[in-house]
């Protein structure tokens, strides 16, 4: 028994051995070959990146670069290849890291496809092999290894797990042996390309469901018809969620003590108002919809944000309160046209109220504005 233990153990050792040289040797005859190849010549940014990479992920980039073409994403740690053959997405990394399944390796190039994986199904999938990610709302599924078969080779037998045709113990021992049977120039079909199609992007997507009672859920089928009051709530939360990051972002910052005090006043009284919002939708049975409309304001609110973040000090200070003027202002005159479209008199009460708290904002970042000029 031990003596078959050592020469089991020496055999894998040798097996491992020979894949290194192999990769490395291979890897740099392939740096050679690959500079007078046409299709890699005509990417002398990803050629000239992968030649100072290792030999592993330097073979795997020539290789990918053979196979499918220029990566369309090109920097010095990482390399992306969009819609290449069946796979959505495939990454090479610089970086490598270490995995043992089903022998010793390395990590560092990915396949990801279209793929719902479902919920009752993902612990499997993961057990299965940890280098397998799932991205639900994507609607990803991901494998990675140092060779593209062995990710095809993983992506089947998942897909084999989640069909139910496999266990995964089962699929653990099918890989192991696919990988040996390899080493006998005989490739078995499951590793030479995917066994199922891929589905379509959008149909893989699962964007999971609004979890907070009374929060803005989505607009369902395109043509639903959404009530005023509906997307008039929802157009609140947005508003004060913005505020709310607005506030977040200006309290981490150098600023001024009155502007530093005007933040977390936006910050506590916005956030009282969404929950008062949330309460009137569920009092009322009014379900605020997240429409157009409240994806526009909340893009609208990012981009204006966006231009300020990255400044310090008085330069951030005196941005946030030039913007919290117009982002009052602005909320002004979309509650005044809110109010004339509502038929809901909670809703308008609520307006009202909201009318009064948002001209007082409006009034104190004028007052601080004035005093920095």
């Amino acid at each position: 028994m031990n003596r078959l233990k050592r020469t089991t153990g020496a055999l894998m050792l040798m097996f491992v051995t020979v894949a290194v040289i192999s990769a490395t040797t291979l890897a740099d005859s392939a740096k050679d070959s690959a500079l007078s190849n046409k299709q890699m010549t005509s990417d002398n940014d990803a050629v000239k990146k992968l030649s100072m990479w290792s030999p592993g992920p330097r073979l795997a980039g020539y290789e990918m670069i053979e196979k499918y073409g220029a990566p369309q994403e090109v920097t010095d740690e990482r390399m992306i290849w969009h819609n290449a053959g069946p796979f959505k997405r495939i990454l090479l990394t610089r970086e490598q890291r270490p995995h043992h399944f089903p022998i010793v390796h390395m990590d560092y190039l990915q396949h990801t496809i279209s793929y719902d994986v479902p919920a009752n199904k993902a612990d499997e999938v993961l057990a299965f092999d940890g280098a397998i990610s799932i991205y639900r709302v994507g609607g990803e599924l991901s494998a990675r290894c140092d060779l593209e078969s062995n990710n095809v080779l993983t992506l089947n037998l998942a897909h084999e797990i989640i069909e139910g045709d496999k266990s995964v113990e089962q699929a653990r021992k099918e890989f192991g042996e696919a990988v040996m049977a390899r080493t006998t120039a005989k490739s078995p079909a499951i590793t030479a390309e995917l066994q199922f199609k891929p589905q379509a992007p959008k149909v893989a997507a699962d964007t999971d469901t609004v979890s907070i009672p009374g929060a803005p859920r989505p607009e369902a089928a395109e043509g639903e018809s959404v009530g005023p009051d509906a997307e008039t709530l929802a157009l609140l939360i947005a508003s004060d969620m913005d505020e709310v990051h607005a506030a977040m972002i200006a309290k981490n910052k150098e600023v001024a003590d009155p502007i530093l005090d005007y933040a977390r006043t936006m910050h506590e009284s916005h956030g009282k108002h969404i929950k008062a919002t949330v309460a009137l939708g569920l009092n009322s049975n009014v379900t605020p919809v997240v429409t157009k409309n409240v994806s526009e304001l909340r893009e609208k609110h990012a981009a204006a944000l966006a231009e300020i973040v990255m400044l310090d000090g008085d330069a951030f200070g005196h941005a946030y309160i030039d913007l919290m003027v117009k982002a009052h202002s602005n909320a002004l005159n979309l509650i005044e046209k809110r109010i004339t479209m509502t038929k809901n008199e909670e809703v308008k009460s609520h307006l009202t109220e909201t009318r009064k708290t948002i001209t007082m904002h409006l009034q104190q970042a004028k007052d601080l504005q004035s005093n920095a000029t």
